[in-house]
C-alpha cells in the first residue's frame, strides 16, 4: 500500500504543468475549479509530509511474538466485527489488487473527456492534492493505531505472516481508502466538467461498486475488518469527493440581499439565469 501511493505521488507529480492557470477573458479553457498555487502548492506539500512521518510511524512498529499470538482470542474482538477473526485467503489478497490498481487509472481516463482534458494539469493538481491527504490520514493512523488484522487470529495463514510488524495494520482498510479516493474523486470531477451528462448515475455507480470490491476482497483475505473497511471506504471517499468540492468556483447567479423598512426586515433571494 505504502509503495503504490508513493508511487502515484510521483507520477501525478508529471502532470502538474500549468495546473494552477485560470480561464482568459473568452472564457476559453474553461474549468469549474479555482486553485492557486499559494494554497494548493502548500497543502500538497504538508500532505506528501504527513506521508513520509506516517511511513516512519508504520516502520518503527512490532510484530507480535508468538506468545502473545497464542494469547489471543477471537472474543476480544467487538462482535460486529467478530465473524472474519481467523480467516486467511491469499486468492483473495491477490484478487484485491485487480480494482485497486484499476481505480488509479480512472481520473487519467477522465482525460479523455474534451472539457476535463483541457483543464488536465489542474485535474491531475487536484488528483495529487486528494491522493495525499487520503495518504496522509491512512499513513497516520496506521502508524499510531496498532489494531492485528483478522488473520492473526486463526493459524490459516503462515506464522511468519502473523508475526511481521505489518499484521499490526489493520485499521483502517488503506487499499479500500486509496480506492475510493481515486474513484469518487473521478465521478465528482467528471459530474462538475459535464453536469448535463447522462452518463453521471453510471460514473457514480463504478465509483461506488470497484471500493466495494476492494473492501469485500480485503476482508475475505483477512487482512481486515469489517469496519476498518467501512472507515476506509468513508475517509476515501470523503475525500475524493470534498477536496475538488472545496476548489469549486462561487457561484456569482446566486445573491441574497437584506431588505426592511419601519416596521418589517427580511432577505430578498434573486437567482440569474
Amino acid at each position: 500500500m505504502i509503495r503504490n501511493i508513493t508511487f502515484l505521488f510521483f507520477l501525478l507529480t508529471a502532470y502538474t504543468q500549468g495546473a494552477f492557470s485560470q480561464t482568459d477573458s473568452l472564457g476559453r479553457n474553461w474549468s469549474p475549479y479555482k486553485t492557486s498555487l499559494k494554497v494548493d502548492g502548500p497543502a500538497i506539500a504538508v500532505g506528501i509530509g504527513l506521508n513520509v512521518l506516517g511511513f516512519k510511524l508504520i516502520q518503527n512498529k512490532e510484530g507480535l511474538t508468538e506468545s502473545e499470538l497464542a494469547q489471543m482470542s477471537k472474543n476480544d474482538v467487538p462482535a460486529f466485527d467478530r465473524f472474519s477473526a481467523g480467516d486467511y485467503s491469499e486468492n483473495a489478497d491477490k484478487l484485491s489488487y485487480y480494482p485497486f490498481y484499476a481505480s488509479f487509472a480512472m481520473p487519467v481516463a477522465l482525460l479523455l473527456n474534451r472539457n476535463v482534458g483541457s483543464k488536465a494539469g489542474q485535474v491531475m493538481a487536484l488528483y495529487l492534492e486528494t491522493m495525499a491527504v487520503t495518504g496522509a490520514m491512512y499513513t497516520i493512523t496506521a502508524g499510531a493505531v496498532n489494531r492485528s488484522r483478522p488473520f492473526t487470529y486463526g493459524t490459516a495463514a503462515p506464522l511468519g505472516e502473523r508475526t511481521k510488524k505489518g499484521a499490526q495494520r489493520s485499521f483502517f482498510a488503506g487499499h479500500t481508502a486509496a480506492t475510493a479516493s481515486a474513484t469518487f474523486f473521478a465521478a465528482k470531477v467528471f459530474s462538475d466538467f459535464n453536469p448535463e451528462s447522462k452518463a453521471k448515475p453510471y460514473v457514480w455507480a463504478a465509483a461506488a461498486l470497484v471500493p466495494a470490491t476492494v473492501g469485500y476482497y480485503r476482508l475475505r483475505a483477512g487482512m481486515h475488518f469489517l469496519s476498518d473497511n467501512l472507515i476506509g471506504y468513508a475517509v476515501g471517499a470523503g475525500a475524493g469527493i470534498l477536496v475538488p468540492h472545496l476548489h469549486k468556483k462561487a457561484n456569482n447567479n446566486l445573491s441574497v440581499v437584506p431588505f426592511g423598512g419601519a416596521s418589517y426586515s427580511g432577505l430578498q433571494l434573486s437567482y440569474t439565469f
